[in-house]
């Protein structure tokens, strides 16, 4: 699901856990790397609502929040940014940063 700034904004503020997905169409390692990221998500971190953003139609969004490439993971835990990844993202690095802040949250 496409995500809007106003809609982030309302996430953070209600304190939602939650990622979002960057990545265009044209991107080749982003289409790769969106199964395991997701799969990685929803197996190990089923709390973390996911979004994505599509770059290519949306590309103010990644803009205002700094995000010039793609792909680009942003990770939110209780309205807070956590982790904030770009380019060459490893999934095994992505679980272990997000794994003790989300067990202490949601364990």
């Amino acid at each position: 699901m496409n995500l809007s700034l106003s809609e982030l904004e309302v996430l953070k503020e209600k304190r939602e856990s939650f990622y979002i997905y960057f990545s265009a169409p044209s991107c080749g390692v982003c289409q790769i790397l969106s199964p395991k990221i997701s799969g990685m998500m929803q197996e190990e971190f089923p709390e973390l609502k996911a979004f994505h953003i599509d770059t290519a139609q949306h590309p103010e969004v990644a803009a205002q929040l700094g995000l010039y490439t793609n792909p680009s993971l942003l990770v939110y835990l209780d309205g807070k940014e956590l982790l904030r990844r770009s380019r060459a993202i490893s999934v095994g690095q992505v679980e272990e940063e997000i794994r003790r802040t989300y067990n202490l949250l949601f364990d």
